[in-house]
């Protein structure tokens, strides 16, 4: 029998070392982007943001349309992990399905405020190809959350006519809690708005015979 390859510590420890630059890149450009628009954003003033040198930026990203586009795929990548994992954690359940996939949702947001509020006001700013790449990511990645109104509907739990209309509602509510930080976080926390959030949700799918099982959830 033979025994697994094992990794090399040089190498794993080389790995770590570039995804978290590329990460601190990512970011850093992504406050920046926010702020002053990718347009007014040079490859400097990222370096500068990131604490790092011009040249180390290229050494990742072809140019500032690359690293534009690198920042909105990261959050639709982290959705892609983040979203589905969480609800395999909340078991059969299409409600609490559909409840862990718009927490999870909201949660990643939260991560990556900055970035978020760029998918909604630069992706015009990116080439033909790139938009088509942020649009069809965007339909995979919200796929848990009309699998789960789907599975709600075909149980007898909700009524939701337009499972696609309802899906893309419940991501636009996950959108505005970066949308609209700066009023949301005076009055409540992440979690509160998500409990807030879902009970609104709920209450306007869930059958009416169904609510009492579901209490905790409309609860505000």
């Amino acid at each position: 029998m033979t025994s697994a390859p094992t990794r090399d510590p040089a190498d794993a420890a080389k790995r770590a070392r570039a995804e978290h630059r590329s990460t601190q890149l990512l970011e850093a450009a992504a406050r920046l982007m926010e702020r002053d628009g990718s347009h007014a954003v040079s490859m400097q003033a990222v370096a500068a943001e990131a604490g790092v040198s011009v040249g180390l930026i290229y050494r990742y990203f072809g140019g500032k349309d690359d690293l534009l586009l690198a920042v909105i795929v990261g959050v639709l990548d982290s959705f892609a992990t983040q979203v589905p994992a969480a609800v395999e954690a909340a078991g059969e359940d299409p409600v609490h399905r559909l409840a862990a996939a718009f927490r999870s949702f909201c949660e990643v947001i939260d991560e990556r405020r900055h970035a978020a509020v760029l998918t909604y006001r630069e992706t015009k700013s990116l080439d033909e190809a790139g938009r088509a790449r942020i649009m069809e990511l965007e339909v995979q990645t919200s796929e848990p959350l009309r699998q789960a109104l789907r599975d709600g509907v075909d149980a007898g739990l909700f009524d939701a006519p337009d499972i696609d209309l309802a899906a893309y509602d419940l991501l636009l509510l996950a959108h505005a809690w970066a949308l609209k930080h700066w009023y949301f976080e005076r009055s409540q926390s992440l979690d509160t708005y998500v409990q807030r959030q879902l009970a609104l949700i709920l209450k306007a799918i869930l059958v009416p015979g169904q609510r009492k099982a579901y209490a905790e959830l409309l609860a505000h």
